[in-house]
């Protein structure tokens, strides 16, 4: 489909949105060639409604088999569809695991990255002496009970400005390896556990790797003390697992202008 030649780039659109999607069936979010992908799913899906190829910005690139109950992603149009009417357009052509809920109009110079000021992160545990296939590829499986309170003790020492080289898989060029964490909370409801961070960005697996620490505290294999100089030893060797994807959801994303009503 071609693009209207007669658009000028005064003329075009910056459309955020605000979606949702299970990670089972994707290699990521990141468009990979020869591979499914979120991207390329939604972006085949938004051409088809706005009558162009388009280029999606999204809020981070989640790795294969990572879910997100919110995500938001925008990208550029000369379509004159009203806004209200782009998600339902766009679901129409989507698979069932992907879901577009909301739609704005943005100023041309927000990034779904680049304007994003806080995430927030959900790693789900299904503590149990019997698989749920109800939760199979929506939490990881663990089949004893978790001392959630040694897991608070040790959560609360991630809160704040730190060095977390040690708590990442290395695989991504950052210009620094500090983040501010603004809050971990566990929370226990029955058999699930989820682990709840946000923080002004993530490193390659930091959240998963945050997780897996606290499961080692759990086990006893790691002290809530032993945080902190974990944390000044800059040694991925010393910190917990990188837990295995299906529990990590991406369930918040903040910015520094209001973008959704």
């Amino acid at each position: 489909m071609q693009v209207d030649r007669h658009m000028t780039d005064r003329e075009m659109r910056n459309i955020a949105l605000r979606l949702a999607f299970d990670g089972t069936n994707y290699h990521g979010w990141q468009s990979q060639k020869g591979l499914a992908t979120v991207s390329q799913k939604l972006e085949e899906a938004i051409a088809a409604v706005v009558g162009h190829p388009v280029k999606l910005i999204g809020c981070g690139r989640t790795d294969a088999g990572v879910h997100a109950k919110t995500y938001v992603a925008n990208f550029k149009t000369s379509s004159s569809i009203p806004t209200e009417r782009i998600p339902y357009a766009i679901n129409t052509k989507l698979p069932d695991d992907i879901s577009v809920y909301e739609a704005a109009d943005v100023p041309e110079g927000f990034h779904a990255v680049f304007s994003g000021v806080r995430k927030e992160y959900t790693y789900l545990i299904y503590q149990s002496r019997t698989k749920d296939p109800f939760y199979s590829n929506r939490a990881m499986f663990y089949p004893q009970k978790l001392d959630v309170e040694k897991m608070r003790q040790a959560a609360a020492r991630f809160i704040g400005k730190h060095d977390f080289k040690a708590f990442r898989t290395v695989g991504s060029n950052v210009k620094t390896t500090v983040r501010t964490v603004f809050s971990y909370d566990v929370e226990e409801d029955g058999e699930i556990v989820a682990l709840r961070v946000s923080a002004n960005g993530f490193l390659y697996n930091m959240a998963r790797t945050l997780a897996g620490t606290l499961v080692y505290v759990s086990e006893g294999k790691i002290r809530p003390d032993e945080i902190d100089s974990i944390f000044e030893s800059g040694d991925r060797r010393k910190a917990g697992p990188n837990l295995p994807a299906c529990g990590l959801y991406m369930t918040g994303v903040w910015y520094d202008i209001p973008v959704f009503g």
